[in-house]
């Protein structure tokens, strides 16, 4: 939702599904996007064109639970004639290019492009009629005799829009909703500050890590995945906000560089020193055992927490792993099989020499709804 793309689709098919027959509600969990979704449907054709000058927008924010309220606007009625247009605006926009777009909308797309991998464009349809402001010309305002001061007549505060009775009475409505909290979510355990450190606001980078039996892979002072046994090295993607910091380290230094480190700069995460460390919970382990598919192919993906954090673990062909992942206690770990991303740790660069960590590789980003530069 943050990056629009989908969204043209999706509006489509609620018109073409649902139409008109009930009110919708966006239901989910805390921080699963749903403020975001209810802003983009609020600046797109499924909404009267009137409503985004009518209804506040949702606050998005990376605390959990930030919507406490309903909010809501009015859904457009899909008339034949309305779809029609919508359509023929939709196939005009798919012959442009990006060099045809204006320098506001380039510079637009270009930040979309930075906070995901894959981009759409919202339009609308059916804009609203701008009206020409009428300037209000009171002569005696603007005369004054030379024994007094001029004054200025103070502005008047802009009247706030509301929907006509014929513009709401048999209306449908779109609802943004407060999150449902989740129990064993990290989240939850966080400050606002560190929070913020979570959960990522540009697209994430994957980055790629080598480890032979005996090695530990940390992130931040959240989580921990131990390679116990194997026969040979297999690779571990990690998943996550880019500001969480990765360390690799063996099995002998594991527990010392968590004591010492857990809370300080090196882990970041939590962040206050042996005073935070006291009150957050201690790590509780969880044994995995996994068998590969190939050197290109994860096995599985061991998510951290419920916060869109994990490793997807890559492993020769039959080799049987044996891993012990660990999490705060009272937040959830979960192995998902097969993996969200299965080829994830083919996005890399060259190994860095003399340790176990890749380059980075940014994997180019998808526009919808525009034709690539170059093609005719």
């Amino acid at each position: 939702a943050r990056t629009g793309f989908g969204l043209e689709a999706l509006v489509s098919r609620l018109q073409r599904a649902w139409s008109c027959a009930g009110d919708v509600f966006l239901l989910g969990a805390t921080n699963a996007g749903k403020s975001t979704l209810f802003n983009l449907l609020l600046r797109s054709d499924y909404c009267k064109s009137r409503a985004p000058h009518v209804v506040d927008r949702a606050t998005v924010s990376p605390w959990p639970g930030t919507t406490l309220n309903l909010l809501k606007f009015p859904i457009i009625n899909p008339t034949c004639d309305r779809i029609f247009r919508r359509q023929e605006r939709l196939k005009e926009e798919a012959t442009k290019t990006e060099d045809q777009l204006s320098d506001e909308e380039k510079k637009h797309l270009n930040r979309l492009k930075k906070e995901g991998y894959l981009v759409g464009e919202v339009g609308r349809t059916f804009q609203r009629q701008k009206s020409v402001p009428v300037v209000d010309f009171d002569p005696d305002m603007l005369s004054y005799s030379m024994d007094e001061d001029p004054t200025h007549s103070p502005r008047t505060r802009e009247e706030r829009e509301e929907f006509t009775y014929n513009e709401v009475k048999d209306a449908r409505w779109c609802f943004d909703t407060p999150g449902i909290v989740k129990e064993n979510c990290v989240l939850n355990l966080l400050t606002e500050k560190e929070v913020k450190l979570v959960l990522p606001t540009q697209a994430i980078v994957p980055r790629t890590f080598i480890l032979k039996p005996g090695m530990v892979l940390f992130l931040a002072a959240l989580g921990r995945v131990d390679y116990l046994q194997g026969e040979s090295p297999a690779w571990f993607s990690v998943v996550a906000s880019n500001q969480l910091p990765v360390h690799i380290s063996t099995l002998n230094n594991a527990d010392a560089i968590y004591e010492k480190h857990a809370g300080q700069e090196l882990l970041k995460v939590p962040m206050g020193g042996e005073e935070r460390m006291k009150e957050f919970p201690s790590l509780v382990p969880q044994d995995i055992t996994l068998k590969g598919i190939g050197p290109t192919e994860a096995v599985a993906d061991i998510k951290l927490s419920s916060a869109g954090s994990w490793v997807a673990v890559t492993a020769q062909a039959e080799e049987e792993l044996q891993l012990r992942a660990y999490t705060p206690k009272g937040t959830a770990l979960v192995v998902r099989a097969p993996p969200l991303l299965p080829y994830i740790s083919t996005v890399r660069g060259p190994r860095i020499k003399g340790t176990a960590a890749y380059r980075t590789k940014k994997p180019p980003s998808l526009v919808e709804n525009l034709k690539p530069t170059g093609r005719r």
